[in-house]
């Protein structure tokens, strides 16, 4: 996993040595071509660093259990899932928050993007159209999958990250979300 954000980031550089051309300023139009981690799908534009882009996916992650977590609370038949949905949403909530100050804390400052990517929008929108134990299994399995992708994005950023304040957001998130997986997978 570190790699593949080493790879993002690699994809961006290459894009811009391209660019290296001299320019007349007055006539110049920019345009930012937006590459999407193949890990993640999350975009990455070319200026972003790899600190930006494991923020961004943090970020993400983070919104998408807090929405699909919302919906669980009121569309779930079992009263397991809804308690753990209301777990997820305090830990995610909580998870975003120290998110945003491990990124304040980088130089220079990383705004974290909580856009959700279109595979994650689409799994959200498909457990809209469902209740009870069909909702539950939706659920179930999608908190399976989140985390696990969360996990190594996490661990791949411990190992490898560029932004010292994410490392440590990183590595002291692995055992919560390993826990939360954990959790997920006995449902």
């Amino acid at each position: 996993m570190k790699h593949r954000l080493l790879i993002a980031a690699s994809v961006a550089a290459v894009i811009l040595a391209g660019c290296n051309r001299e320019a007349d300023p007055a006539t110049e139009t920019t345009t930012t071509v937006a590459v999407a981690d193949p890990a993640t799908e999350v975009p990455v534009t070319p200026t972003e660093t790899p600190g930006q882009v494991f923020a961004n996916v943090a970020a993400a992650s983070d919104a998408f259990e807090i929405e699909t977590s919302k919906l669980a609370q009121t569309n779930a038949a079992s009263d397991e899932i809804k308690k753990f949905a209301d777990q997820m949403v305090k830990a995610h909530t909580e998870s975003t928050a120290k998110l945003k100050a491990a990124a304040a804390a980088a130089n220079p400052q990383i705004t974290p993007m909580p856009q959700m990517t279109a595979a994650q929008q689409a799994q959200l929108d498909d457990l809209k159209g469902k209740t009870g134990a069909e909702f539950d299994r939706a659920y179930a399995t999608a908190q399976v999958t989140a985390h696990q992708a969360t996990l190594d994005a996490l661990q791949g950023y411990s190992a490898g990250g560029d932004v010292p304040a994410l490392k440590d957001f990183a590595t002291s998130l692995i055992p919560i979300v390993t826990a939360h997986l954990n959790m997920a997978k006995a449902l």
